[in-house]
Formats: structure tokens, sequence, C-alpha cells
């Protein structure tokens, strides 16, 4: 029995920086203090039960790099949570944002608990007690650090935070911007909720779109006929699948928690998790086969293969029996550095996280300036584009005695709602980054993987950032 080499989260991380590292100019000092983490904030709070018994909480913050502030990065509630992965996750949060240029250093929180043990009222009370104690700290403000929606967490949380910070910061006039993923009432921006899904899937067609790519892989250009596997039906696997499978993908395996189903023929994600809803679970749905584990999802035949779940499903165990051409990785750090050394021998192409799953941070970053600015994203222009627009196709239509169908008409018509400003502004990072991580890798062989040309990419940006402070003259 081959025996694999343990990393701890954070380890997993520097490794890979190491690995690129070796591909950078700079100076070791600067390696170092960017691979560093700036500021680690372990806390610890009693909170009272509905049933009169006390519970010490344990919560951490961690702020990565300041290169750039504020800090950004999600809050996840899980009973995994400790300073090692919270640190590894803020890491990989300033790598993040360094490639997708949206300007934060990393960031990231947790607080250990399991959020299905706790009443409404108990979380609430957890998350507003965990608000106060950054605020004391200093740990948070839409200057400082700028938390997020993670694993456990999603918009009621951060209701409960901008509330918490706006009453303890009185006449803060940019409260509302120290923390994204708000419901849209209370300053959210329209488009956050599909924004990571929909980031990959933009991400994993631009790598479709490119010929030399799909050659080596040994498939046809664009998304067009894949087949797709899907990892975890929580948001970001839920929006993966449903994206792909509208421009015409085939998504033939939805792997979760309780199991995995398959259908040759593909499935539909809200079918399925309508099935979910009302059974409890994702197998037996009909005209899908139930798979023996949710794991031997990840060793179907299919030309994609997006785990969405949580970090090192893929390992030096099972990354051998693989199959898939692309692996996007949707989640977190899915894939192990041994998994990497083995995708490189077999020839699949492994999509880094780092870059592909940022689109939640791309639009918490638009969310962020809506909160800055207080005007919603289309309401200078929209009118303005649609009156223009209808001149323009008055004039075209009366000049050329010929008019234009209705659906046509509704189409150039259309002045850019904020969704439709969101999804564009994503679009153009996700095409961006990806070309930007191609050419870095083309333009040296020896690079062996996407992801250490991602780190190369990051590297290279948080370090020109630093010597341009003037931090190492």
């Amino acid at each position: 029995m081959s025996v694999h080499q343990t990393y701890s989260f954070f380890q997993s991380v520097e490794r890979s920086f190491d690995k690129a590292a070796k591909f950078t100019k700079w100076d070791l000092g600067i390696l170092e203090q960017i691979k560093a983490c700036n500021s680690v904030y372990q806390m610890r709070f009693p909170v009272k039960r509905d049933d009169g018994s006390i519970q010490v909480i344990e919560a951490y913050r961690v702020q990565h790099s300041h290169h750039k502030t504020p800090c950004k990065g999600g809050i996840r509630f899980s009973d995994e949570v400790n300073q090692d992965e919270v640190m590894a996750l803020a890491s990989l949060m300033t790598y993040k944002c360094a490639i997708v240029n949206v300007p934060f250093g990393g960031g990231k929180g947790g607080i250990k608990i399991n959020p299905r043990k706790y009443s409404e009222y108990e979380l609430e009370k957890i998350t507003r007690r965990y608000t106060s104690e950054l605020v004391k700290k200093n740990f948070i403000g839409p200057g400082i650090d700028v938390p997020a929606p993670d694993y456990g967490t999603g918009s009621r949380e951060m209701a409960w935070i901008v509330d918490t910070y706006a009453s303890l910061k009185p006449g803060d006039i940019d409260a509302a911007g120290c923390v994204t993923g708000k419901p849209v009432t209370q300053g959210g921006v329209r488009g956050r909720t599909e924004a990571t899904g929909l980031g990959v899937f933009f991400g994993i067609r631009e790598v479709c779109n490119m010929p030399d790519i799909m050659q080596k892989q040994g498939l046809s250009v664009g998304i067009e006929d894949k087949t797709v596997v899907v990892q975890g039906m929580g948001n970001v696997g839920f929006y993966c699948a449903k994206f792909f499978r509208e421009h015409g993908a085939k998504v033939v395996a939805i792997a979760e928690y309780e199991g995995a189903i398959f259908n040759a023929n593909g499935l539909n994600e809200e079918e399925v998790f309508a099935h979910r809803k009302v059974t409890g679970s994702i197998l037996n749905f009909p005209g899908a086969n139930n798979l023996a584990k949710n794991t031997d999802a990840l060793e179907l035949e299919c030309d994609i293969l997006i785990p969405a779940a949580l970090e090192n499903v893929i390992n030096g165990d099972n990354a051998p029996r693989v199959k898939a051409k692309i692996i996007g990785e949707a989640a977190n750090g899915p894939c192990s550095p041994e998994a990497d050394e083995i995708f490189a021998q077999k020839g699949i192409l492994c999509v880094p996280d780092m870059y592909l799953n940022a689109g939640g941070v791309t639009v918490s970053y638009f969310e962020w300036l809506k909160n800055l600015s207080h005007v919603r994203y289309g309401r200078m222009e929209k009118r303005f584009t649609e009156n223009m627009n209808s001149h323009i196709l008055g004039q075209i239509e009366e000049l050329s005695g010929k008019k234009v169908s209705a659906t046509e008409r509704d189409f150039i018509m259309h002045g850019p709602d904020e969704v439709d400003l969101i999804h564009s502004g994503l679009e153009e990072t996700m095409i961006g980054a990806t070309r930007e991580i191609m050419e870095i890798w083309k333009s040296n062989p020896e690079i062996p993987d996407m992801r250490t040309a991602a780190y190369v990419s990051a590297i290279n940006k948080v370090a020109i950032s630093y010597s341009e402070l003037g931090i190492f003259p």
C-alpha cells in the first residue's frame, strides 16, 4: 500500500506557492512576506442556548495580506473550522483577488459550530456577538475588513452583521459596505446568489473555447454536448449545473453527501433539487441510477468534473481513478498537491479554484462599490440607453423600409438592469483572468500546470504592489 504525505490545508497552499515562486524573479524576503498571514484573531465568547445552558464558542478572523485594503473573505459556520483552515482560505483569497484584479487583501473568518444544531435565534445571537467582537478589535469595516457568506452562512447572517455593525457605528454613512452578500433590501446586489457558479461556468467556457487546449484534451471546441459531473448541490454546484445545462452541456451525474445519481441522457438540477426537498435525498431520482458511494461520481467517465463541495475530495488515493478530461475546481482546495502531480502525468487539465471560484468575490466587489457610491447599478443609464436605442432603431427602419421582428426589437431596445451589468462585469473578469493565466502557462514550458501559472500571476501582482508601496526599498 502506498503511503501519501499528509499536509494541512495551509501547508498545501504554501506548497503550491513555493512551486510557483521558482518561476518568478522576486527576492526571497518579498516571497516570505506574501506567504505569511499578517494578523490572526482567535476568540472565544459565551452564548446562552435556548435551554438556558451556556456554551463557549470558538471563532476566528484572519487577515492574510494588507498590500491592498480592505481585506475580504467569507465567514463559514462549520464543526471543522480551525485556525489552519482559516489561514489557508485567507491566503487563497489574497491570491484569488490578485488574479481577477479585485483590489482587496485576503481575509477569512470561521465559527466552529454546526449551524444545523442551533435555532435561528441562537445563530443570530452568535453572529451578532461575533460581529461585536470584530468591531472591538477593529477587525471589520468598509475600509478595514469586509466579510461575506461562505460554507454554512448566507444573506440572513450578513443582514445580522450589517445591522450589528451599524448599531455600533452610528452615523457611519458607508456602514452597509462592512459586509457583502447581503439581501438586496439591505444594500445587496442582484446577481450575487448565482455569482460563484456563473463565474465557474464563464471560466470553463473560456477554456473550452481555446482550440489548442481542446485539441490537447481530445475534445471539440465549445461547451455544447460536453458531459459534466457535479459534486455538491449547494449554491455553487446548483448554479454550475444550471448554467452548463442551459448552454447545451449534459449534466450526467450529481453527487451529494447522501449519495450520487447518474443518467447518461442528462439530469435537470431543478428537478433533482425539488426531489431532494420532498424526499430529503437526491437518491432514487426518477430515471436515474443510484451510485454505490457519493465518491464514485468523481471517478465517472466525463468531459468536465466539477467538485463543488469541500476541500481534499480528490487526493493521492483516488486521483489515479479520475477519468475526466477537465476538472473545474468550484470548491476551495478540492484537489490535493499529490492529485495535481497525477493529473499532470495523466494529461488531465485542472482549472484551479483560486481563480475559477472568484465569481463570489468579484460580485462582492461590485456590491461593495455600490454601497460606497450609494446608487443602484443601471439607475443612471437604463432609460437613456433605451431611448437612444429606440431612436437608432427607428432611424434604421425608416431608412431601410424594413421592420425588425418583435423579439429582436426587445433585445436591441433593452437598457441594462443591475443584474445585466453584474453578469457582464463578471464575464469580463473571468475571461480576462483565464487568458492571463493561459498566457503565463504557455510562455514558460517549465510551468507544470494551470494552478502554478495562476500562482505565478498572483505572486507577481502582489509583489508589484509591495514594491510600489515602497515597503521593500
